[in-house]
């Protein structure tokens, strides 16, 4: 499987974790630091999509002025939050692991297997 692609915050420990997890399985994944590249709305929708999940369920609380910024109240629509993660890259949590078997947010780490 050569069409892998990890959105990946090289400080995190479950990220670099995950993409060991992928190399060890012989591949080389498509490696996307997106606090540095950021989010597009387009992208973000393509995600959740493919995810089944809301943007709610993506949301990265911890180390995030999330509370704050009133996203973690319920009533927060996707799209409130789709702008914030776009203004705040790392307003979403991670590693996300896209595959042609599917998309996980790969926490715990080993949840990257059931893609490869």
């Amino acid at each position: 499987m050569t069409d892998v692609t990890i959105f990946h915050n090289p400080n995190c420990g479950t990220s670099r974790n995950v993409l060991a997890l992928i190399r060890e399985q012989g591949i080389e994944p498509t490696v996307v630091e997106y606090l540095k590249v950021g989010w597009t709305k387009p992208q973000l929708q393509d995600l959740l999509e493919k995810l089944g999940k809301s943007a709610h369920d993506v949301l990265r609380v911890r180390g995030t002025d999330a509370h704050e910024l009133g996203l973690t109240d319920p009533n927060a629509s996707d799209d409130a939050l789709i702008a914030a993660m776009i203004i705040e890259p790392v307003l979403v949590e991670r590693p996300i692991v896209v595959t042609p078997k599917g998309a996980a947010l790969c926490r715990p780490a080993d949840l990257v297997l059931t893609l490869i």
